[in-house]
C-alpha cells in the first residue's frame, strides 16, 4: 500500500465476528501514523488480533471537540490518521462527526474504508421494505421523551430503524407497541454477527411478548426495525391493526356487521369503519 500523508481514513470494523474485518481495513490500520479509537482498550484487543501495532489515540463523545483540534494539527503535519469506533462503521450513532467535518473544511482528503454496519446488516435480513428507510439512532432514555419521539413518527411511511440498549429494550418495545399499535410489523435483531445472534420478526405485541418472557432475549446490543405506516391504512383513516381486523372479519361477515365489530374492538366510529370497508371492496 502506498501511504498518503495528511489523510483521514474512516475505517469500519467488525460488529462482533472478526471474520468480517476486510483486508483493506487491516492494511490501512497497519500503515497510518495514528489510530483515533473510541475506546483504546477495546480496540487494542482487535488490533492485537490482526497484528496491528499502530499507536492509538482516544476519541470519544466527551473529548471529541478538544481532540479534534489535535488531530487536525497532526494532519497538517502531513501524517495520516485512521478513525475507528468500538464496532461497525464510525459516526453512525458514534463519535467522529466533528473531526470529519473539520478535516473536510481544512481541505484534507477523507477516505472511507467500508465494512460492517448494524443498520444495513439488520435491514438486509429483516424482511421489511428496504427501498426507503429512516435511521433514528437511540431513542431518549426517559419514557415521556421517548413516547413523544415515537408519536412524531406514527405517520412515517418509511421503514424505521432504531438502536437500543439491553437496559431499555423491554420498555422501548412496550412504548412502540402502545404508540404504533400492537399490529404493526417489526423486527428485533440482537447481537448481530455474534455467537448468540437472534433476528425475531412479528407484530409489535408479539415482539414485546418475545423479549419479555426470556431474560436471554434482553441481553446484548439491539437494532429494532418497524414497518412504516401502510399507505392504504393512512388513506382510509384507520390504524393498521384496525384495518387488519376489518379485512379478516369482511372475509366471514357482511360488511355492516364486520364494521360494527371492528369499531367496537378498536374504539372507532362505525360509520368511518364502514366507509373504509366500502373502499376495500371497490
Amino acid at each position: 500500500m502506498t501511504e498518503i500523508s495528511g489523510v483521514l481514513y474512516v475505517v469500519a470494523t467488525p460488529l462482533g465476528n472478526l471474520g468480517d474485518m476486510s483486508p483493506r481495513a487491516i492494511e490501512v490500520l497497519q500503515n497510518v501514523d495514528l489510530i483515533a479509537a473510541e475506546d483504546t482498550r477495546h480496540s487494542g484487543r482487535l488490533l492485537q488480533h490482526f497484528g496491528v501495532g499502530t499507536r492509538m489515540f482516544s476519541l470519544h463523545e466527551h473529548n471529541e471537540q478538544q481532540r479534534s483540534e489535535r488531530l487536525i494539527q497532526i494532519l497538517h503535519e502531513g501524517r495520516s490518521v485512521a478513525l475507528i469506533s468500538d464496532a461497525g462503521t464510525p459516526l453512525i450513532s458514534d463519535p467522529g462527526y466533528r473531526i470529519v467535518q473539520r478535516a473536510r473544511e481544512a481541505g484534507f482528503v477523507v477516505v472511507p474504508i467500508p465494512g460492517p454496519s448494524a443498520v444495513i446488516t439488520a435491514l438486509s435480513v429483516s424482511g421489511l421494505p428496504t427501498d426507503r428507510f429512516i435511521f433514528e439512532g437511540f431513542l431518549p432514555a426517559k419514557q415521556g421523551a421517548r413516547k413523544r419521539h415515537l408519536e412524531a413518527l406514527v405517520d412515517e411511511a418509511r421503514t424505521l430503524v432504531f438502536y437500543e440498549s439491553c437496559h431499555r429494550i423491554v420498555d422501548c418495545l412496550k412504548d412502540m407497541c402502545e404508540v404504533f399499535g400492537g399490529g404493526r410489523e417489526g423486527v428485533v435483531a440482537r447481537e448481530l454477527t455474534k455467537a448468540f445472534e437472534q433476528i425475531q420478526g412479528g407484530r409489535m405485541a408479539e415482539l414485546v411478548e418475545w423479549v419479555s418472557y426470556d431474560p436471554n432475549h434482553q441481553k446484548g446490543e439491539f437494532v429494532v426495525l418497524v414497518h412504516g405506516v401502510m399507505q392504504e391504512a393512512k388513506e382510509l383513516g384507520l390504524d393498521e391493526e384496525a384495518l387488519q381486523t376489518l379485512r379478516v372479519l369482511m372475509e366471514e361477515l357482511p360488511l355492516k356487521q364486520a364494521a360494527k365489530l371492528t369499531a367496537k374492538r378498536h374504539g372507532l366510529q362505525t360509520r368511518m369503519v364502514y366507509q373504509a370497508g366500502l373502499s376495500l371492496k371497490t
